[in-house]
């Protein structure tokens, strides 16, 4: 594994314990911290989310989540040996979203078809 991607798969390691065990803010309790990307200049971290919950508690977690990323960097900061902490920014993770709707198109697909195979 390259550095970059150990580092990155050390921070996602990181947030995850600082999100879910040191910020004490109620609308965060359904967060899961899903990947790490750093940019090139490892200057900036994007930090991808997954959120149970309907549409209005994804956009509290995210606000949240941007408000205490100062907090997470410097925590960060404190924990890490890097020689830059890079700037935090949360990202929503549609992947998990995007593939139980998939899922959802096949199982209609299937029962379209299993209706035809009845007629």
């Amino acid at each position: 594994m390259r550095r970059p991607e150990r580092v990155a798969d050390i921070l996602r390691e990181e947030i995850s314990q600082i999100v879910g065990y040191e910020l004490e803010d109620p609308r965060l309790t359904m967060v899961t911290v899903t990947d790490v990307r750093l940019s090139d200049n490892r200057r900036e971290a994007r930090v991808f989310v997954t959120i149970a919950g309907d549409e209005e508690e994804h956009r509290l977690a995210l606000s949240a989540l941007r408000h205490a990323a100062p907090y997470v960097r410097k925590q960060l900061g404190l924990s890490l040996n890097l020689p830059r902490t890079p700037e935090i920014h949360f990202v929503r993770d549609l992947i998990e979203e995007q593939g139980e709707r998939v899922d959802r198109l096949l199982q209609e697909i299937e029962q379209e078809r299993y209706r035809k195979d009845e007629v």
